[in-house]
């Protein structure tokens, strides 16, 4: 993935200023900020659906929002983007049928997410948890390359969270790597990612590994690292 100059203006104020940053291809890339920073508007623009007044975003060597990607980006919104009052397996075998997937793919996808044995279930009875769950079963579907992932363990307890973030890696670490963008408010989940992205007030601070960026500030955490990277910033 690769933006560059990104701008997007709402109701008169400008939310994105002119951004730069690239996802390396096979990465489990961190966006992180704090809440209202602008990440669901960056996340939008890179799958193709937010509307901007400038720049370019470039996903798998096409322009975002290409047809020929529709199928080939999964997207998790903050919200469950499936039907509760259907079952998982409904729901699955509805969005396989939509993406053109083969028939068997509802079933691989209730497996690669640890939903065995809930095929049946209404999505509304659910816990909150496994509503997430359900929910990237659905971009799972069909071959997709990248994954967008807005804020996907809100709300998971730690075990959850942990299972989830396991499951992201062997995604980007498969023979057929994917490459995930996943936004969080947490500073804590950084050190799960390869690579970071760092955002506040619209503008991206910085991007580098969590390694590097604890090297470069000298701080203790990446939460100290992001506070070292405002500081300098303002």
């Amino acid at each position: 993935m690769d933006v560059r100059g990104l701008r997007v203006v709402r109701g008169g104020q400008t939310v994105l200023h002119a951004i730069d940053a690239q996802v390396p291809t096979g990465s489990v890339t961190g966006l992180l900020g704090p809440s209202g920073c602008g990440k669901t508007t960056l996340l939008r623009s890179i799958v193709g659906v937010q509307r901007v007044a400038g720049g370019e975003v470039q996903v798998l060597g096409m322009p975002a929002g290409s047809a020929a990607l529709r199928d080939r980006i999964g997207y998790v919104t903050q919200a469950p983007s499936v039907y509760t009052d259907l079952s998982v397996m409904e729901n699955l075998r509805y969005f396989a049928a939509v993406l053109g997937a083969p028939r068997e793919d509802p079933e691989r996808v209730v497996a690669a997410v640890g939903l065995e044995g809930k095929e049946g279930a209404q999505v509304e009875r659910l816990s909150g948890g496994q509503r997430a769950r359900v929910s990237l079963a659905a971009a799972l579907l069909g071959t997709p390359k990248v994954l967008v992932l807005d804020e996907p363990t809100v709300g998971l307890d730690p075990v959850l969270r942990a299972e989830l973030w396991g499951l992201f890696h062997r995604l980007a670490g498969g023979d057929d790597p994917v490459t995930l963008l996943i936004s969080s408010h947490v500073m804590d989940e950084a050190s799960r990612c390869t690579r970071l992205l760092l955002m506040r007030e619209g503008r991206i601070l910085a991007s580098d590994t969590p390694e590097a960026l604890l090297a470069q500030t000298g701080a203790d955490d990446i939460e100290g690292a992001f506070l070292s990277l405002v500081g300098a910033a303002s």
